[in-house]
């Protein structure tokens, strides 16, 4: 598969579960993984997915604008970085957001996520 493809199948996964079950992304983390949420680094799968789900609002839904990706080293890995809209229930303004992943593959062919920086864009 070619990264561009990785890449689009990872995003629409990623998202789709975000918004309908944040705890369900654990298993796209290790413990090797980090999370720089809004400038806050978190280390570890288990911190990782407390921070998602502990976050102050209960439902959401990602309208992803732009994924774009490079090959990344040896080892087979892929930086991909989106930018699009999160809608928050009851808010009538959607936030911009940018997010980076640095994914790298697992021994099973799939891939984890290394590295992971999220921020709003504020105008």
């Amino acid at each position: 598969m070619d990264p561009d493809s990785v890449a689009k199948a990872f995003v629409e996964h990623y998202y789709s579960t975000f918004d309908a079950n944040r705890a369900g992304l654990a298993n796209l983390y290790q413990e090797a993984s980090m999370l720089t949420f809004e400038g806050q680094k978190i280390q570890g799968s288990q911190n990782i997915v407390a921070k998602l789900t502990s976050l102050p609002f209960q439902q959401c839904k990602h309208s992803i604008s732009t994924v774009d990706c490079q090959p990344s080293g040896p080892a087979g890995g892929m930086l991909v970085f989106v930018s699009g809209n999160l809608q928050l229930a009851g808010e009538q303004h959607a936030l911009k957001f940018s997010q980076m992943f640095h994914l790298m593959p697992t021994p099973q062919g799939s891939f984890y996520v290394l590295n992971d920086i999220f921020r709003l864009n504020y105008a």
